[in-house]
């Protein structure tokens, strides 16, 4: 399902057999994503979700990126949250989200699907999601205040009283499948960026001394 390319990105083979879709998730090898018509955000850990037409002549702040204006790309940068790249195969509208515990928990993946629906018509069956890399659920440890706060998609941590392993991508999966998005059409698996220091970048592992990755997504110019 992920492989990784002659530029060092890691790819879904779902998303390539759509002609139209750019899309590529960094890793600490990639300087690949360095053009003019790349959109990113000031990210907040927040549920904001933000739609474009074109490159903004100012930095936006929010979580999720969306467009369908070609030639146009949506940047996400992460070093142990998830980036998550969803395709619209109807209409031909992405997004790109940043998916920390915070956003998470705000539901901001599922806030995305429901600002496809509002700006470009988009049906959630007709959405396809990857779950890029980010850190596991065995890497992933939080206190209990932030464990509680994943009660309603996990309700066995919803009395947690101590650490708790987290698992971002299955919180987020349970999210996009509430949204409405076929559990087939959710593909995950990829690399761990805190059990995989030669690939990628983590601030669990190394704090202060971590650097991000960009992951992209677009639709190609006609």
């Amino acid at each position: 399902m992920f492989h990784q390319d002659s530029r060092q990105l890691y790819r879904v083979s779902e998303f390539d057999r759509l002609e139209w879709l750019e899309h590529g998730f960094g890793t600490r090898a990639s300087g690949y994503w360095v053009r003019t018509n790349l959109v990113k955000l000031r990210q907040m850990h927040s549920g904001v979700c933000l739609c474009v037409d074109r490159a903004p002549g100012a930095p936006l702040a929010g979580d999720a990126l969306l467009t369908a204006t070609p030639g146009l790309l949506l940047g996400i940068r992460t070093a142990d949250c998830l980036p998550i790249l969803i395709a619209d195969t109807r209409h031909k509208a992405v997004a790109a989200v940043h998916a920390g515990w915070r956003g998470s928990a705000l539901g901001v993946a599922g806030k995305a699907v429901q600002a496809l629906a509002l700006h470009f018509s988009s049906r959630p069956e007709d959405l396809q999601a990857a779950l890029g890399p980010g850190i596991c659920g065995r890497c992933y440890m939080v206190g209990p205040e932030v464990a509680r706060s994943f009660g309603a998609w996990f309700p066995e941590l919803a009395e947690a009283s101590g650490p708790t392993h987290l698992d971002l991508a299955q919180v987020n999966r349970r999210q996009l499948i509430q949204a409405g998005l076929p559990p087939q059409c959710i593909y995950q698996g990829a690399p761990c960026t805190a059990c995989t220091p030669a690939e990628f970048y983590s601030y669990r592992r190394d704090r202060s001394e971590s650097g991000r990755m960009l992951s992209v997504i677009g639709v190609r110019p006609r």
